[in-house]
């Protein structure tokens, strides 16, 4: 029987699934987009029953559609939207408030509040991350304040909390799993990056419950199995990774230095730093990138290759990795750490200037529009419409268009709004660059918009270094595809899925210094203007 890996990507705006043969090519896709929920000004929601059932259905849907059934399927993979929170009742599974989602800006000021107290320093160096309402802490702490009976539930053990890989994972396995891996918990600012646990003098200061919080295991582990009655059949659950270090892992960065810029709602821009956590003293993130068994992880750039052969393989996976609540894996776990840029405001910015401003039909028509004129006629799109993320961190500035004269027209401000992903990437790979004293030779991009050509070379120019783009930019979903073929066996070892990259187009830099320098400048002009717009 031919197996395959099923990955669920749930998303910021949808959920997929997408199931993969063993050269990483792709059987069968199902996506559905799901409701985007604005309460207030700033405040950005979902509906976690909603998430779970759009999952569900395309899951079933991709198997379907393949002419596939659960026993086709080796192991789920799943990667999802990183620090967005679900707080639910144990029991009954029914989520005490809709998911507050990683782009909501409500805490804002009780992070300004920590900040004040002298706490960014601690924060920073136990989790890796800057204090913001990005992050999976501030949100649980709001919804334990805000909602009636929440606080006293979770006092009394009722309630427990999860990223949206946990409220996946826990609705896969009918609630009898509860956890949730190094990548998504290093992003929830409640998690000791070094010591590899949540951080009880965190959890005091955020009056966060510890009983709440998901155990973390590996992002390569056999987690569980799903319930019978979803599949037709129990599939086992073997991978786990935050969306960008499951794009960092689908793009093959396994070697320190090595560095990709996704381009998706957001823009997020990680690099490989190996076993040991850098500070950025450029206000990027540390984080940790995932944790995987060392017999089939990359030391120094050499992959470790084992020396039995497959079929024995599978089975030492499975009895080495498959452990009860209180049972740590018997391999040794190696966790890589990264770098990480994180721009709120990406693709969102054309999904903007189409839904909201009708300047064009689809995103897609974008390309074609800022090609149709010579350049953007001075107009600068900074998309800072929840704040900006690295290397500002202000969560008070607000979205602007700078540069409007009467000859701007449709074309120049679609092109101005694709221009500024790639100005908010440079600013990312400039700060990484002076943290690491090295400037890269290229950078690997995926993502939906890496696949305008337009932007890429805009890319490349405003970088002056060489864009990659994998022949597959769906590199999120094959990151968890890999990590949970890992687990089970499907794949061997690191160099087995090295092997399976393959390069789609690269971009070369051709653009004179001095015309670079004057678009950066007005750039950096325009973004001083929208700081600190709403205090």
């Amino acid at each position: 029987m031919d197996k395959y890996i099923l990955t669920l990507d749930q998303g910021t705006t949808s959920s997929r699934a997408i199931i993969y043969d063993q050269e990483s090519n792709i059987i069968s896709v199902a996506q559905k987009e799901f409701a985007q929920i604005y309460p207030e000004q700033g405040w950005v929601e979902h509906d976690a029953n909603e998430i779970w059932e759009s999952q569900l259905e395309v899951a079933v849907e991709a198997i379907k559609s393949a002419g596939l059934t659960w026993e086709n399927i080796e192991a789920i993979g799943i990667t999802n939207q990183r620090e967005t929170t679900v707080v639910w009742d144990k029991m009954s599974g029914e989520p005490v408030y809709n998911a507050i989602v990683w782009q909501c800006r409500r805490t804002s000021d009780y992070c300004d509040l920590l900040i004040d107290s002298g706490l960014s320093d601690s924060i920073k160096s136990k989790t890796g991350l800057i204090i913001d309402p990005y992050f999976s802490g501030t949100k649980l702490r709001w919804i334990l304040e805000n909602i009636e009976g929440a606080r006293e539930r979770a006092e009394n053990g009722e309630l427990i909390f999860g990223t949206i890989d946990t409220w996946l994972v826990w609705k896969l396995t009918a609630g009898k799993v509860h956890v949730t891996d190094y990548s998504n918990a290093s992003r929830t600012m409640m998690f000791n990056i070094h010591e590899l646990c949540w951080d009880d003098e965190i959890l005091e200061t955020l009056n966060v419950p510890k009983a709440m919080l998901p155990e973390v295991k590996p992002s390569s582990y056999i987690y569980g199995e799903t319930d019978a009655e979803l599949f037709g059949g129990p599939i086992k659950i073997a991978g786990i990774a935050g969306d960008q270090q499951a794009a960092l892992f689908g793009q093959t960065c396994f070697k320190e230095g090595e560095v990709k810029s996704t381009y998706g709602t957001g823009l997020f821009m990680l690099q490989n730093t190996g076993a040991s956590p850098i500070e950025s003293k450029n206000g990027l993130l540390t984080t940790i990138a995932w944790g995987i068994p060392e017999r089939y992880s990359a030391a120094d750039g050499a992959i470790n290759k084992p020396e039995q052969p497959k079929k024995e393989r599978k089975l030492s996976n499975l009895f080495g990795l498959l452990g009860g609540d209180d049972e740590e894996p018997k391999d040794p776990i190696k966790v890589t750490y990264a770098l990480e840029g994180s721009v709120f405001v990406c693709g969102a910015v054309i999904q903007w200037l189409r839904d909201e401003l009708g300047l064009l039909e689809k995103a897609s028509d974008s390309e074609a529009m800022a090609n149709s004129v010579e350049d953007s006629n001075g107009v600068y799109v900074v998309p800072a419409f929840v704040g900006l993320g690295a290397p500002h961190w202000d969560s008070h500035a607000r979205g602007t268009m700078f540069g409007l004269t009467r000859g701007a027209n449709k074309n120049h401000i679609v092109r101005a709004g694709l221009e500024s992903m790639a100005y908010q990437c440079n600013d990312l790979l400039e700060a990484m660059s002076s943290d690491l004293g090295k400037y890269p030779e290229t950078l690997m991009v995926d993502g939906g918009a890496s696949a305008n050509n337009f932007l890429m070379q805009f890319q490349a120019d405003i970088l002056d270094t060489e864009v990659i783009r994998p022949e597959s930019v769906e590199t999120t979903s094959l990151g968890a595809a890999y990590l949970a073929g890992l687990a089970v066996g499907y794949w061997r070892d690191l160099s087995d899925v090295d092997d399976n990259w393959k390069e789609g187009a690269r971009f070369k830099p051709d653009m004179n210094r001095g015309k670079r320098d004057g678009l950066l400048a007005g750039w950096r002009n325009a973004v001083s203007r929208t700081l600190g717009w709403d205090r």
